[in-house]
């Protein structure tokens, strides 16, 4: 780490699994065209990285920032025994407990081992509704932020009533998998402490000023949030938003296209920005989803699959290629789908030890290997 500002990290959660083989696309392998005869990129449109891998042509910006080092692509990223359901399969992520329901978010430890006295409530926030597993941890303090010009969700509800429906619906979202007893009670130990957050985290749109224009798609709009409060200076360490859509079993060749463009322009933005404001140098993006697509397509989209793609971008980044991508010869694929080849905990851990400075063993729930992207 070459700076001596603290190390930031902005996670952005592509929800309903992004089809990893139209975003990263081994054009140089014949089974590819073969497998997707409805849904496959000619390669003629592919933005080549090298002979075998491209990405998706709705992905410029990110070739741009792929060819200035500053991205590292993860390729065949998951865990043993996938679960393709959409639900299990991010609570996998977001909790790294593959093999049980767990309810601590990895997030949630890396922001309490960050500020193990919670002293400031803001040194996680979340863009977006409802608060991610990922973040939820008792005791430790997330802001969650709709819009951030007209805070809101659980914090700014002044009216008793009014905040206690919302802590309700946050309990029925939770109940299935934790119990209402814990979710309330993590509710009202950090619903306060929320609260708090509302005041301050208002101040950051009277603060910045940019000549970068973001484009008017939720997930730029949410980039330019994180902006906004990442160069208000409010000591937010890890941030967290998510871009939903991907759930491509139809119309795949539409809608693919225009939520990676969004994405690419979204990142672009969000890296100039911070550049313009000399603030890129101490800032990591994490992309990724809770599962790649099957191999073969169905006829208009793709199906629920396993192995998948992640990737790290920024300037502290070693960019290019890491981890192989999986082999799609039939013999090779877990029940038609690719198999993993780097655990994502492995993954988690490189960024929380390399990146953040911290002990990723209690993190993530063990030792495993990482990589070498940072």
């Amino acid at each position: 780490m070459t700076t001596t500002k603290d190390p930031l990290l902005v996670v952005v959660q592509l929800t309903g699994g992004n089809d990893y083989m139209n975003t990263v696309i081994p054009y140089g392998d014949p089974l590819y065209q073969d497998n997707r005869p409805t849904v496959g990129i000619p390669v003629g449109q592919v933005l080549p990285i090298d002979d075998h891998l491209g990405f998706n042509p709705a992905m410029q910006p990110i070739k741009d920032l792929y060819d200035q080092d500053k991205v590292a692509v993860i390729n065949g990223i998951g865990y043993p025994n996938p679960n393709r359901s959409h639900f299990r399969a991010m609570d996998i992520w977001h909790t790294c407990e593959p093999d049980k329901i767990a309810n601590e978010g990895w997030l949630g430890r890396v922001i309490r081992d960050l500020d193990p006295n919670a002293e400031n409530v803001l040194t996680g926030v979340n863009f977006g509704r409802g608060l991610p597993r990922a973040m939820a941890l008792s005791g430790v303090p997330v802001a969650s932020v709709a819009v951030l010009e007209n805070y809101g969700v659980l914090t700014g509800i002044a009216d008793p009533q009014q905040r206690t429906g919302a802590l309700e619906l946050f309990a029925r979202m939770y109940a299935p998998v934790s119990g209402t007893g814990p979710v309330m009670d993590y509710l009202g130990r950090t619903g306060l402490d929320a609260l708090k957050g509302a005041d301050v985290l208002k101040t950051a749109p009277s603060l910045y000023q940019s000549t970068v224009e973001y484009a008017d798609s939720p997930i730029g709009q949410n980039l330019q949030g994180i902006a906004k409060v990442l160069l208000a200076g409010l000591g937010t360490r890890i941030f967290y938003t998510q871009q939903a859509g991907y759930d491509t079993h139809a119309s795949q060749t539409t809608v693919q296209p225009k939520l990676l463009g969004e994405l690419a322009q979204g990142i672009r933005d969000f890296c100039a920005d911070l550049r313009e404001h000399e603030a890129s140098d101490n800032v990591l993006i994490f992309v990724f989803t809770e599962f790649g697509r099957r191999v073969k397509d169905n006829g208009s989209g793709t199906d629920h699959g396993s192995g998948g793609m992640a990737m790290a971008i920024g300037d502290p980044v070693n960019g290019g290629l890491h981890g192989e991508f999986p082999s799609m010869k039939q013999e090779d694929l877990l029940e038609g789908d690719l198999r993993f080849n780097v655990d994502f905990r492995g993954v988690y851990s490189t960024m929380v030890e390399r990146w953040l400075g911290l002990d990723p063993v209690s993190i993530v729930g063990g030792n495993f290997e990482q990589l070498d992207f940072l």
